[in-house]
C-alpha cells in the first residue's frame, strides 16, 4: 500500500473536513480523495466511483484521521463549481 507524500496532507482546508478513524476510508489520504472528486466534477461527470481501495494512505499533516469521503464530496463540489469558469 502506498503512502502519499504530496504537499496537499497539509492543506489547511482539509482541518474542517469530519473526523474518521474507523470503517472503510480509515487512514486513506483525503487530499488524494479532494483530487479525485474535483477531476470528476470538473468533468461533470455524473457516474461516480471513489474507489477508496485505490487511494495511498496518509498520517500526515491536516488530512490525518479526516473522511476521505467528506473530501471527496467537497472535491466534486468544488470541481463542478470551477467547471462553470
Amino acid at each position: 500500500m502506498s503512502t502519499c507524500q504530496n504537499e496537499h496532507r497539509h492543506y489547511p482546508e482539509f482541518e474542517m473536513l469530519p473526523h474518521d478513524q474507523g470503517g472503510i476510508g480509515r487512514h486513506k489520504c483525503c487530499g488524494c480523495a479532494y483530487e479525485r472528486g474535483f477531476q470528476l466534477g470538473l468533468n461533470r461527470e455524473e457516474m461516480l466511483d471513489l474507489d477508496i481501495d485505490s487511494l495511498p494512505v496518509s498520517q500526515a499533516g491536516t488530512v490525518r484521521h479526516k473522511s476521505p469521503h467528506a473530501a471527496f464530496a467537497m472535491g466534486y463540489q468544488d470541481g463542478i463549481r470551477a467547471s462553470y469558469n
